[in-house]
């Protein structure tokens, strides 16, 4: 049986990403959810980076691109089991209306992790291309950055963690 063709235009275009990373579980959920890890990765020049890993919870990073141009991004936590699973909104500020939802997954698989990026409900097929090759840039910086020590977040406060960086 196929799809009826005239729903064809409800549905949003969506990726999975499959990596293997050399580190247990706990340390990548915890690049994922440590705003001073997230910095290490996240992109070429970190503004700030807040996280409140908990169902309601919600996170806010910045990043400046190499170019020069700003990005910011935040959304919503849905979803959150510890070392497992992680799903939260995907909002970027210049476009709000384009929410879209992300659901991260850490399985371990004998020293390392097998993770799973979803990323659903995106605005069109080039807003797909792009988030793929941010994602897949991004997952890049992250392998290089869980082979080395992360230093602690600068701040924690009943679970919420917020770390400010500037002139990087």
């Amino acid at each position: 049986m196929s799809a009826d063709p005239s729903l064809k235009h409800l549905t949003k275009p969506s990726l999975t990403i499959r990596r293997r990373f050399a580190a247990p579980p706990a340390k990548v959920y915890g690049a994922w959810t440590d705003p001073a890890k997230i910095a290490h990765w996240w992109g070429s020049e970190t503004l700030y980076a807040e996280a409140d890993a908990r169902v309601g919870g919600r996170y806010r990073i910045g990043m400046r691109t190499a170019d020069g141009e700003q990005h910011d991004v935040s959304g919503v936590y849905h979803q959150v089991v510890p070392n497992e699973k992680l799903v939260f909104s995907w909002a970027w500020r210049t476009t709000p209306e384009r929410e879209s939802l992300v659901t991260l997954t850490f399985r371990r698989d004998g020293d390392g992790t097998l993770f799973t990026l979803t990323h659903e409900q995106l605005f069109d097929g080039a807003a797909r291309d792009r988030h793929q090759a941010g994602w897949n840039a991004g997952l890049d910086r992250l392998e290089k950055s869980l082979a080395r020590p992360m230093e602690e977040a600068d701040e924690t406060t009943l679970g919420r963690q917020t770390t400010t960086f500037r002139g990087l």
